[in-house]
């Protein structure tokens, strides 16, 4: 009988869609992932840095994972096309645990978002640069991504707001955010530039058992 793994990570994420800042799938009068886009089809990167994980006894210190999806129309629809892109530096087992965390298969918080996939468009391994500079988060995969994100303006002295809104990633805290300029993705046939439009980030804690 095999037993069960133990995981857990910690460390920061951010996201830009195509939605006018906020996005309403969180935001709206109606059930949460129930709103249209403001566009009417949704665009978004999601990129995540561990700073300290495991899964077992494979450690994923200092990895990053991006993921990518196109929704056709309302999120909690269905039918989404997505894409995974995980650091070069993994190894095979650790590549095989992001895998497993990053699919839901492992629980967790993307187990949530796992089922509303339609077309999984597979994993590319690539070198990906992840930075943080104050409150900036931003990400580049050569030739593929190019994505920044910081705070949107507030009369708050820490020049930051930020909501509870449920999100799978943090449900308690996730800071409300655009695109910074030339935040752009191009692979697999899509093609987008989120520059001055929605954007999430904060801080991530997760574990499961696989």
């Amino acid at each position: 009988m095999k037993m069960a793994t133990s995981w857990q990570l910690s460390g920061s994420y951010f996201e830009n869609c195509s939605c006018d800042v906020v996005c309403p799938c969180l935001l709206s009068t109606n059930a949460q992932l129930t709103s249209k886009p403001t566009r009417g089809v949704c665009d978004v990167g999601l990129v995540f840095h561990i700073d300290k994980g495991n899964f077992g006894d494979v450690r994923l210190d200092d990895l990053s994972v991006a993921m990518v999806a196109h929704t056709p129309g309302p999120m909690a629809d269905g039918n989404w096309t997505a894409a995974a892109y995980i650091d070069e530096r993994a190894d095979d087992r650790q590549t095989e645990a992001l895998g497993a965390i990053f699919t839901g298969a492992a629980g967790g918080p993307m187990a949530v978002l796992a089922p509303m996939i339609g077309t999984n468009l597979g994993a590319k391994k690539v070198p990906i640069d992840y930075r943080i500079d104050g409150k900036k988060r931003s990400a580049e995969i050569a030739g593929v991504m190019k994505m920044a994100v910081e705070p949107l303006p507030t009369m708050r002295e820490d020049g930051q707001m930020w909501a509870a809104t449920g999100h799978p990633v943090n449900p308690d805290w996730l800071g409300l955010a655009m695109g910074a300029e030339g935040s752009t993705f191009s692979d697999h046939g899509m093609n987008w530039d989120n520059s001055r439009r929605n954007g999430h980030y904060a801080p991530i804690n997760w574990s499961g058992q696989a």
